[in-house]
């Protein structure tokens, strides 16, 4: 039976062991520390970054996988005997590792089979996504019509974290929409979504527990979900979260994953939230 690789970026947050079940292919986004480069993921895991975040005077920095990052996982998808590979990257309007992807879909062309997908999300929003279409490849689906699901789901996708600081954020250049959010108190705790593959602003709370009350009621919303993650980077909330959407219709289990350094760059330690896909 053909079968279609799926391939992702480490923007995603997917825990190690769904991706290695599901055989979904994570290239890395680089992570730089002043001088000192690491590759996210392979060299610097989560609990690693943040203990560096909290010891460094500098903020970390971003970039996107090199072309020929991806070009070596489309190899390695031909020299497995995958017959197609669909590739789910973070927006593109955040990152420059959709173009990486495209270019190296392109230099391939002649032996296999690449579709980029722009999720215009990010975190395990983006996560999800990979596992939902990774599921359905087991299936013996095939590329066009994984495509075609994913194209489908793009729009049933939804986050709201809340930051317990703006520093990252500001500094890293991804406010978008959220810019309204300067100048305001260190009290307010503000709540982020992802609009049209930017970051804006999705509300102000004036404390940690109404923040993630207010979080909690944006995934209810939109319930039923068919699939939902909690992501957390440093954050002494989880189960208080939890609780909250403990009652929340959804028709597969919870992930709670851990937000790396590709997206915890820029959110900053604190940082908790939700994604989903709508049924």
């Amino acid at each position: 039976m053909a079968h279609v690789r799926v391939i992702t970026d480490s923007a995603c947050d997917l825990p190690e062991e769904i991706a290695q079940r599901l055989e979904i292919d994570i290239v890395s986004l680089k992570i730089r520390f002043g001088e000192q480069e690491f590759t996210d993921r392979v060299d610097l895991k989560p609990a690693e970054f943040w203990a560096r975040c909290k010891a460094s005077k500098t903020l970390p920095a971003t970039s996107a996988p090199s072309v020929g990052a991806f070009q070596e996982s489309y190899e390695r998808a031909h020299a497995d005997g995958c017959d197609g590979v669909i590739v789910l990257t973070l927006s593109a309007l955040l990152s420059a590792t959709h173009q990486s992807a495209v270019l190296a879909g392109e230099a391939v062309a002649d032996r296999i089979d690449v579709r980029v997908i722009d999720t215009k999300a990010v975190s395990m929003a983006q996560g999800l996504l990979a596992m939902d279409i990774a599921e359905e490849a087991t299936t013996g689906a095939t590329l066009d019509e994984l495509v075609a699901r994913a194209d489908g789901l793009l729009d049933k996708v939804g986050v709201v974290a809340m930051l317990d600081t703006l520093e990252h954020l500001i500094k890293g250049g991804r406010v978008g929409g959220a810019k309204a959010l300067l100048g305001q108190v260190l009290s307010i705790k503000p709540l982020l979504e992802l609009k049209d593959g930017l970051v804006a602003e999705a509300g102000r709370q004036r404390t940690k527990a109404k923040a993630l009350s207010a979080i909690a009621d944006v995934a209810k919303s939109h319930a039923p979900l068919r699939r939902l993650a909690l992501i957390q980077g440093a954050s002494s909330e989880v189960h208080a979260l939890e609780s909250l959407i403990a009652d929340v219709a959804v028709q597969y289990p919870l992930v709670v994953a851990d937000m790396g350094p590709t997206v915890g760059t820029h959110g900053g330690p604190g940082i908790i939230g939700l994604c989903w896909i709508k049924a």
